[in-house]
């Protein structure tokens, strides 16, 4: 009995199969419908685990902590800044110190919290000093910065400072002529301002950052 139950769907999926051929249809593509692929999430840690304990460049001999980057993978927006300060190589965290409060503030200036954004480095360590990264540091390091950006698949970039922009775009621009609109990197609207850090250094260029921010929200609310 159970034989001939299993000739009559051999002969129903043939008799299908006819039928879909005679339709035109030459192949059925097959997925398997359950199975998802690894979250965004899941990427960035195999994308931190590949990164490792880091000695690509000479940095790794002064760094306390590499730091990765944090925030929402399915974040719209990503902040992209130089390099990890003082404190962040302490922490391992990027933004977290005087420079880090700052923009905590300027987030939350445009409705939004640390939570539901991206925050990250051009280069992940600190460079000793808090000197500005080398050309080689940045050629080395930057690559990671990429593939974080095409995990995470940001609608906007925010670059902060003369560093983020400059290698972002690969230009030598000064970030006065830069700022204040709009570029495109890859599938993102990027926008560059003023570094958190410069800002505390010189507060007058607030309301040149306040400008930009503006731009920067109306921009978040039509994605």
């Amino acid at each position: 009995m159970e034989i001939e139950n299993l000739k009559e769907i051999i002969r129903s999926i043939r008799d299908y199969l006819l039928l879909l051929q005679d339709a035109g249809i030459g192949y059925i593509e097959t997925k398997d419908m359950g199975k998802k692929g690894p979250s965004k999430s899941q990427l960035l840690e195999e994308l931190r685990k590949e990164i490792g304990d880091c000695k690509r460049c000479n940095l790794w001999k002064t760094r306390k902590n590499l730091v990765f980057g944090e925030g929402d993978p399915e974040a719209k927006l990503v902040f992209v800044g130089e390099a990890p300060g003082t404190e962040e190589d302490i922490q391992g965290r990027p933004f977290v110190g005087k420079a880090g409060e700052l923009l905590t503030r300027i987030i939350k200036a445009i409705d939004l919290t640390r939570e539901q954004v991206y925050i990250a480095n051009i280069i992940k360590c600190h460079p000793p000093g808090n000197r500005t990264p080398k050309p080689e540091e940045i050629e080395i390091c930057y690559p990671f910065l990429q593939r974080q950006l095409d995990i995470i698949k940001p609608k906007l970039i925010c670059a902060l400072g003369s560093v983020a922009v400059q290698t972002l775009l690969k230009t030598q621009e000064r970030i006065t002529k830069l700022r204040g609109r709009f570029y495109q990197y890859r599938d993102a609207k990027l926008i560059a301002t003023y570094h958190p850090a410069f800002l505390l250094r010189n507060p007058l260029r607030k309301r040149e950052t306040w400008e930009d921010m503006k731009l920067l929200r109306e921009q978040y609310l039509k994605c």
